[in-house]
This record gives structure tokens, sequence and C-alpha cells, in this order.
């Protein structure tokens, strides 16, 4: 019985010390960051956001909690009022062999979805809507900014950017 549940636990330490190896791969997310933004919905002039983005490593490395705060820019340089409010958690699934993200937005709802590494320091995600699929790239810079962009595709081929922030880490 001392030898089960010793087996038990070696691998169930095993698996969370992996989750936080696959993690580390995401390391260049870590950090506090601010910058500018701009988001285009629709027909007219793209709204510009000053954007904060606060990643921090949770439980030993195995999650990473993600905050964002995008704050209206005025014309005067002034930051307006609460444009977008986020919260998200990415973590490695064993099972799945994928990064999870779940992000939770103040008016937009929740987004269950998965994390592809396509290269070093380079991320992205997305979701389908009824009207078509979201995407979204986030990159290290050789500067070390966290680019980003955001795109939507009726089809999936065809993609139009809607969204892009460039931020440095504080």
């Amino acid at each position: 019985m001392k030898r089960a549940v010793l087996i038990l636990i070696i691998l169930f330490t095993a698996t969370f010390a992996y989750g936080a190896d696959e993690m580390r791969k995401l390391d260049f997310l870590l950090g506090d960051w601010t910058g500018e933004a701009w988001i285009q919905m629709g027909p007219g002039k793209p709204q510009t956001v000053v954007q904060n983005e606060k990643v921090t490593a949770k439980v030993g490395g195995k999650a990473f909690l993600v905050e964002g705060l995008g704050r209206e820019k005025l014309a005067d340089g002034a930051l307006g009022k609460v444009v977008h409010e986020t919260v998200a958690l990415i973590w490695w699934d064993e099972q799945k062999k994928t990064y999870r993200f779940d992000a939770h937005t103040a008016d937009k709802g929740s987004v269950d979805t998965t994390i592809d590494l396509t290269a070093p320091n380079t991320a992205v995600w997305g979701f389908d809507t009824p009207q078509g699929k979201v995407r979204y790239t986030i990159r290290l810079t050789e500067k070390g900014e966290w680019s980003e962009i955001g795109e939507f595709s009726r089809d999936g081929t065809k993609w139009m950017k809607f969204f892009e922030m460039t931020l440095t880490k504080k």
C-alpha cells in the first residue's frame, strides 16, 4: 500500500512539473506591460486605447493569470472611460497536450479556447463567432515589445485586421 501511494505521489509531482516546464515556453508574456492599441469595429475611425496587461505566474508557474485594462485615449491625451477589461487564465492541459486559455471580459462574456505556439515567442489564439472567426497573434519583437494583432475572417481564409497593440514592459 505504501508503495502504491508513493508511486501516485511521484506521478502526480511529475505531471505538475511537466506542466510548469511547458509554461516556460510562454515566459515571454510575463510582466507588467503598457502601451497603445487601436481597434476598429465597423465603419468610422479606429478607437485609440491606452492598454495595460499584467501577466503573473501562479501555482508554481503552472498557470498564468492575465489581467487586461484598456482606457479610451482622449484627443488631449488624457485617459477616458474603461473600454476593455479582462481576466484570463492560461495553463498547460497535460491530457490534451495543449495550452488552454480561459478569458472573461466585463462586456463581451467569456471564451475558453487554446493557444498555439507557432514560433519561439509567438502565440496564436482565437475563437469562432456566429459571423466568422477571430484570431489574435502575440509576439515578442526584437526590441522586447509585446506586439499583438487581432484579425477577423468570415470564411477562415481571408483575414482583416481590426486590432493592433504594442506594449512595453514596465
